[in-house]
């Protein structure tokens, strides 16, 4: 079906102009040529590369919307299918959690929802892909990476390592901490009163009580001396399918060399920036939360992502907890002029193509895929999205009342 938006302020790769944008068969086919088959009246609004979302974890509050009380998993997955596709997201990397612990990040938890995302595919309305959130210490989830990298729409894999940052020494603020496989690396004592207040969030999650998840914690830590082959095996396995790999919370040049060298070339919400710097040097491509963005600055006192873009130390931005975050982490950006109006908008599109290897989206360019959305962004007032169309066709129309 040949559609053409006719009257939009057009957010071409270089330039910002206003014309026609046509697409057929799920392609952009033509801009700047006459009305070709339906007319798609865009006057007054943005025509902008529909947003990618590398990392976003807010389906777990669909999945378990209060602590232990899960819902059914298709109503989750639809209804955050829904959210995605009003919030301007054609491609979503759903960040799924496969760890050791029992319950909502439970490895077999985790396999169980991809599955279900497979099954629903036809009935949902953007595309649902998966990042592999793997915790490092986790070993019963290797084959589940396994058939994951096999599914029909390829999955990133992210590196994380939660157990260690858990166990670092009581006097290490997060963002100090050593590269987590070096012997330089400071352990706190299981037995300190401390580690009850730095676990009881973390045991509530997994429904222990917290004297069971500091016991289960110390089994898990034994498989230290284990973990650097883990790390290997996965990241071959990667390798293989052509995955893109990430590294997450890197705060050492040493942690973004180890990963870069296994071939993981993003850097995911580097803390400090030393690690920042280290991942430019080396030509990998950075990431950090939209929420950071929006808040102007990061919750857990890590890198400022506004500060990081202004300084061109930034790829793309991440949905992480919020989906919302995304178009409002462009609009607080372009408030504080960090970049201009292109710039910005790449950060959640092109950026993230280029981040995934998603080398058929992200821009509106013949030839693309028609990953579009409409936002009506009035001058000083927040943006919305009136309308998302995934490969040509219209995934979300939300038409204001005063249209």
């Amino acid at each position: 079906m040949i559609q053409t938006f006719v009257g939009a302020e057009v957010y071409l790769p270089s330039e910002i102009t206003d014309t026609t944008v046509t697409m057929n068969g799920g392609t952009i086919v033509e801009i700047g040529g006459p009305v070709q088959g339906i007319e798609i009246d865009a006057r007054g609004k943005i025509l902008a590369p529909a947003l990618i979302d590398v990392h976003g974890d807010a389906f777990e509050r669909q999945v378990m919307p209060r602590p232990g009380v899960y819902f059914p998993t298709e109503t989750a997955l639809i209804d955050t299918d829904r959210q995605l596709a009003a919030n301007g997201i054609a491609t979503a990397y759903h960040a799924i959690t496969l760890g050791w612990e029992p319950g909502l990040r439970d490895a077999g938890r985790g396999r169980e929802l991809m599955q279900a995302m497979q099954d629903l595919a036809p009935r949902l309305t953007v595309e649902n892909r998966v990042q592999l959130r793997w915790e490092t210490f986790a070993f019963e989830a290797l084959d589940a990476i396994e058939w994951a990298l096999k599914g029909p729409l390829l999955p990133s894999v992210a590196f994380n390592d939660h157990t260690s940052m858990t166990m670092r020494a009581y006097d290490v603020p997060i963002q100090d901490r050593a590269f987590e496989l070096s012997p330089d690396f400071s352990i706190a004592s299981l037995d300190d009163e401390r580690m009850k207040k730095r676990t009881a969030s973390k045991a509530h999650r997994a429904g222990l009580s917290e004297a069971d998840y500091i016991a289960l914690l110390g089994k898990v830590w034994d498989r230290r001396g284990d973990v650097p082959g883990a790390i290997a095996k996965v990241a071959k396995m990667a390798r293989e399918a052509s995955a893109p790999m990430l590294s997450h919370d890197d705060t050492r040049a040493e942690t973004r060399s180890y990963f870069r060298n296994l071939g993981a070339s993003v850097a995911e919400f580097p803390m400090v920036m030393e690690a920042v710097e280290a991942a430019r040097a080396g030509g990998d491509l950075i990431i950090f939360g939209a929420p950071n963005a929006v808040r102007g600055g990061s919750h857990i006192g890590s890198l400022g992502a506004g500060e990081m873009v202004e300084a061109g130390l930034c790829d793309a931005l991440a949905s992480d907890y919020f989906y919302p975050a995304m178009l409002a982490a462009i609009d607080r950006l372009d408030r504080e002029k960090r970049a201009d109006r292109l710039t910005l908008w790449s950060l959640v599109s092109s950026g993230p193509a280029r981040a995934m290897g998603l080398d058929d989206r992200g821009e509106i360019t013949t030839g693309k895929r028609a990953d579009l959305v409409l936002v009506d962004w009035p001058q000083g007032q927040t943006p919305a999205i009136q309308g998302t169309w995934v490969a040509g066709r219209c995934a979300y129309r939300g038409i204001p009342l005063a249209a």
